[in-house]
């Protein structure tokens, strides 16, 4: 399982990486793509969307099943992958890459919440118990 060394985790696999901007762009984890199986479609909201925190914020349905996506941070949505709309298998081939969801420009810099890559490694082992 790749845990990138350089970016945040919530309790829900998505990874979130704060830029130079201040914006926090984020996506699922690598452990979340493989428990998903092969991504068929990811519905994200459009750009000036308000999102908060821990709710959902989108779905990424797999051939498997259909999965939330909860927001890493409170704020407005300033970007969001399209090449997903055509290409939702990226998800799958670059996690942390071509297969980014959503940039956020977060209304507050609280990352309460989130965690360093060493605790998201013990939670998703716990995880996939």
């Amino acid at each position: 399982m790749n845990i990138p060394q350089n970016l945040l985790y919530t309790v829900d696999h998505e990874w979130a990486r704060v830029e130079a901007d201040g914006s926090i762009t984020m996506g699922i984890t690598d452990f979340a793509q493989e428990s998903l199986g092969g991504v068929v479609y990811v519905e994200l909201p459009s750009l000036g969307s308000a999102v908060e925190r821990g709710a959902t914020c989108g779905q990424v349905e797999s051939t498997k099943s259909v999965s939330e996506l909860f927001a890493a941070a409170t704020g407005e949505v300033v970007g969001r992958n399209d090449q997903l709309d055509s290409q939702p298998e990226l998800v799958n081939s670059d996690p942390y890459g071509e297969g980014w969801m959503l940039r956020i420009m977060p209304s507050a810099s609280d990352f309460t919440g989130l965690m360093d890559p060493a605790s998201y490694a013990i939670h998703a082992a716990a995880s996939s118990h």
